[in-house]
């Protein structure tokens, strides 16, 4: 239950028993039961409202401070946190909604840096990667979305990052972001079957709706690795701009996007002709997420921890221009639409939040209080 729920019921309560003073003991106590009855009566009339019941939904945030959030989509309370053994960095749902995958890395000896402090102060400002001193092997994990059971535990390379599952549901990849490769699960087997070199720093990335072709954004240099996954080559590098974190792709699979953290600005590539153009974003531009119908790229807008950014910018792809700046919580980072793309949800590492906002009016409509430092967000579709 959130706080303000909690401030609700206690100031509901303690009205009661301010009113009751200098009556019957007896009347206040019958008082009190009544407002707790009347709570309970409204929760269970939230909890089986018939749309939720028929088809309840979740979304996920991968928490560094050691867990995965689950949130109720419908009425966006946290129903389980479920631990974790390290720093959990991105979480990602598979496409047939059964499955939840995350990145984790190992906890670490105290006095050592976190997750969250492994790209340099602000998560992915400076660049760290490539400090061969620093080897951290990490997992894989994946969860039943039902029941939170953990399936499986797969070793992957050091220091993995993003997480994500190929659209018809036969692989998941890793980026490793220390090895500057990425793994290659197969789904039907739990195992990593082949090993894909990219460039330096791999983290986030996308795969094309086709399930062909992942883009990933190699922080430590200023590319992004083209792989085929029917070769299980990488096939090009494209040069895109300063530091990039992640990658979206249209659903036609003509138009990539990158953000680029260093240059506060988001690249968007034709994939036809070459063509790049930049659009300046907010500081500090980390995860960008492209609604289901193509029409916008959301980034969101991190900072550092020491000047921390709290917006999402809207870029509208077609004319390439800032339709709109919404403000969020501070750390913006990772960012995702629901289906019908109405509702976006953003994580806030820096205050352990997800900002939820109506897409339609670009506006805030709740603040959710998850796990510490919220990473990676992934929803059910």
């Amino acid at each position: 239950m959130k706080k303000t729920k909690l401030s609700l019921i206690t100031l509901l309560i303690s009205g009661v028993v301010l009113a009751g003073c200098g009556t019957d003991t007896d009347q206040g106590e019958a008082s009190v039961e009544k407002v707790q009855e009347e709570i309970q009566t409204n929760d269970d009339q939230k909890e089986t409202t018939p749309s939720e019941a028929e088809n309840t939904k979740f979304y996920f945030t991968a928490d560094e401070g050691g867990s995965i959030s689950k949130i109720n989509a419908f009425s966006n309370d946290v129903v389980e946190i479920i631990e974790v053994e390290g720093s959990v960095h991105n979480v990602q749902v598979s496409p047939d909604g059964k499955m939840l995958g995350a990145t984790v890395v190992p906890a670490m000896g105290h006095g050592e840096e976190s997750e969250s402090d492994a790209h340099g102060e602000d998560s992915h400002g400076e660049d760290s990667h490539g400090d061969d001193s620093m080897e951290v092997k990490g997992k894989a994990l994946f969860f039943d979305i039902e029941t939170n059971e953990l399936l499986k535990t797969i070793e992957v390379g050091n220091h993995p990052a993003h997480f994500v599952f190929t659209e018809d549901g036969k692989y998941a990849l890793v980026t490793n972001s220390e090895d500057n490769n990425v793994s290659v699960i197969d789904i039907a087997t739990l195992s990593v079957i082949d090993t894909i070199d990219t460039g330096k720093g791999p983290h986030g990335f996308r795969i094309s709706a086709d399930s062909q072709k992942a883009y990933i954004a190699n922080m430590g240099e200023d590319t992004i690795s083209v792989l085929d996954l029917e070769t299980m080559k990488e096939e090009d590098r494209i040069t895109v701009g300063s530091t990039p974190v992640t990658t979206g792709i249209t659903s036609d699979g003509k138009t990539l996007v990158s953000t680029l953290n260093a240059e506060n600005s988001l690249a968007i590539v034709d994939l036809e002709s070459g063509k790049i153009e930049k659009v300046e974003v907010g500081k500090g531009p980390a995860q960008v997420y492209i609604a289901e119908n193509d029409q916008f790229a959301y980034i969101a807008n991190q900072g550092t921890k020491g000047a921390p950014s709290n917006s999402v910018t809207v870029v509208e792809l077609a004319s390439k221009t800032v339709t709109s700046t919404i403000e969020a919580g501070k750390g913006a980072h990772g960012v995702v639409t629901s289906s019908d793309s109405k509702y976006l949800y953003v994580t806030n590492m820096f205050e352990n939040t997800v900002t939820v906002i109506d897409t339609e009016q670009n506006k805030v409509v709740d603040t959710i209080e998850v796990g510490e430092v919220p990473n990676g967000i992934s929803i059910m579709k």
